[in-house]
């Protein structure tokens, strides 16, 4: 149960429901057993009346009055129990509610490194089965427990009084009972954890599957997929199958001891009754209801303890998550205006999960309003640097500033508001074009969305498609070109006129026009403002104020287009590669 010590913070939160759904709860007891002590009542009337005949009006009014009063208890322990569920169960939802947004707000806060680590299928299983999970512990678990304390307490009170004997011999068979389901809960809870860890497997998996569809297709690898899919499957039935064969053995054992109770209770009951111990035969009967109304509380024992161990095992899942840590951590509530001006010092960069060195000693400085060019072939820590200045990731050595401060020390909403980022693969969601521009500025009017789409020369595109703006795209835009995501993707960054705008290589994708149009476009959004361009092409770099050249994560060359045609290196060779393939 320690890992279900972190909800107690929501037992509190809601501990006023919770307290009235307990009252609500003993009130619905007390009522259902008026029914047991009335039929026992009613039994010996009508045994009386059989052995020694009394007035018959006396009698039909005496079992009249019975039926009326068992009739009312029955209607308020209705009553009280619909009102003890709308309590306690709707206390789970909250708490679902809240545990769910607690998540979702630290999976917001963690770091991108921790999303390279763990599968998105698994971080969605966490959110959903596991919290559903927990659920039932909060509701149904706590609300059986608190129901099955309640109405043992209660007729325990009342079948004492009748008889102290034949109680003892009726909850003979618990102790039994509890030692079954100490094991067995055990052994659930083994079982539960592996179901719950495998079941996030078989969900990134599935995640995974339906993501790449596109591949496998293109690539005829559907059967080889659903082999590996049906693999999965059936090993979570047969985690699953184990699991319910060990929950198969609560609801047997429940039965036979509430059995065994029902012939302890006629046998040692009709014995006193017979040696005059017990005075009325309606007190048997009475005792046979109680052990029958007893029956699904004692048996609902083992689906609770089934519901605690699964609830604990995904609590277990679910803080492993709340636990992490975030590496990147906003150092100040203060809001600060940013300006652009941006300096790498001698910083040195290297990935914690692959051990690679991006950056070693990279140091230049980009003035607002100014444009800076990055050129490097693959793996030379271009995307790296762009990452580093909206502190997505936090250098190891050296220092990234802006306006003359370590970013470390400015508050990540501030800094990454004043960023414009437009990256290497461009990601949209499934929703309208007109909203997927907006996301870079929600309250964006539609004659803003419609002028960022113009700069980024995709408006043209946009107005042929038979819905326009309110097209609804397919998962992570799908639906559009390579080259149509790209330019949407950049139109998403005018529309928020940010102080620094990242590109990283974000115009592979379109021709040479298209690309010369949305350069042009990009000079006039820019203008006193810095600007970033990543790019492997050397007619998105010529305009720049001042071109480096990265090989290996370390600047090479460094210069204006004009300077470093110049010389002899990697970019007058790139130069002349793209001169020639362009007259070709």
């Amino acid at each position: 149960m320690n890992e279900l010590k972190y909800l107690n913070k929501y037992f509190l939160k809601y501990r006023y429901r919770i307290i009235l759904g307990i009252l609500i709860t003993i009130g619905s007891k007390i009522f259902a057993l008026f029914t047991p002590q009335l039929i026992g009542k009613s039994i010996t009337l009508i045994s009386n009346q059989i052995t020694n005949p009394s007035s018959t009006e006396i009698f039909r009014y005496e079992i009249s009055l019975n039926i009326l009063y068992i009739f009312g208890a029955a209607i308020a322990t209705g009553i009280f129990t619909f009102l003890m569920r709308q309590t306690i169960i709707n206390v789970s939802r909250y708490v679902e509610f809240d545990l769910k947004n607690e998540i979702y707000n630290h999976y917001q806060q963690l770091s991108i490194a921790f999303y390279k680590r763990n599968r998105t299928g698994d971080l969605m299983s966490r959110i959903s089965e596991d919290v559903s999970k927990v659920r039932m512990y909060i509701g149904p678990a706590v609300m059986y427990t608190i129901n099955t304390l309640t109405l043992f307490v209660v007729a325990l009170f009342y079948m004492y009084d009748q008889s102290p004997t034949l109680t003892l011999y009726t909850i003979l068979p618990l102790p039994f009972l509890s030692v079954s389901i100490y094991f067995l809960s055990k052994l659930i809870h083994k079982q539960s954890t592996i179901v719950q860890s495998h079941l996030s497997t078989l969900s990134s998996s599935t995640q995974e599957f339906f993501s790449g569809i596109w591949i496998t297709k293109a690539y005829a690898l559907e059967t080889q997929t659903e082999e590996t899919f049906s693999e999965l499957a059936n090993s979570q039935r047969e985690k699953r199958l184990g699991l319910s064969k060990i929950q198969a053995l609560f609801f047997p054992l429940m039965l036979l001891l509430i059995g065994a109770s029902n012939l302890l209770v006629i046998y040692i009951g009709g014995k006193q009754y017979m040696n005059g111990q017990i005075e009325e035969i309606g007190i048997i009967a009475e005792f046979i209801i109680y052990v029958n109304m007893l029956t699904w509380p004692v048996a609902s024992i083992g689906w609770v303890t089934s519901l605690v161990q699964e609830a604990e095992a995904s609590q277990k899942r679910i803080n492993e998550f709340l636990k992490e840590t975030p590496s990147i951590v906003n150092p100040t509530e203060t809001q600060t205006s940013i300006d652009g001006n941006v300096v790498f010092k001698d910083v040195y960069f290297t990935y914690e999960d692959t051990n690679i060195e991006a950056l070693k000693g990279v140091s230049f400085e980009v003035e607002k309003g100014k444009t800076l060019a990055i050129i490097g072939n693959t793996g030379s820590g271009k995307s790296t640097i762009l990452e580093l200045i909206g502190r997505l990731y936090d250098v190891q050595k050296g220092a990234v500033e802006i306006d003359g401060t370590n970013i470390k020390t400015l508050n990540l909403t501030s800094l990454r508001t004043a960023i414009g980022f437009v990256p290497q693969d461009p990601f949209l969601f499934s929703d309208s074009l007109k909203n997927n521009i907006k996301f870079g500025k929600n309250k964006a009017t539609e004659d803003e969305v419609i002028e960022a789409a113009k700069k980024a020369v995709v408006h043209k595109n946009i107005i042929n498609f038979k819905n326009g703006y309110d097209t609804i795209l397919g998962e992570r835009g799908i639906t559009l070109s390579g080259g149509q995501k790209q330019r949407v993707s950049i139109a998403r960054a005018f529309i928020k006129s940010p102080q620094i705008l990242l590109l990283d290589d974000c115009l592979s994708a379109v021709d040479t026009e298209t690309e010369e149009q949305i350069l042009n476009n990009i000079e006039l959004v820019t203008k006193n403002k810095t600007t970033i361009i990543v790019s492997h092409r050397i007619s998105s770099a010529k305009n720049a104020d001042t071109i480096i050249v990265l090989n290996d994560g370390v600047i090479a060359q460094q210069g204006t287009h004009d300077a470093l045609i110049s010389v002899e290196g990697y970019y007058k060779e790139l130069y002349q590669k793209q001169l020639r393939e362009t007259s070709h």
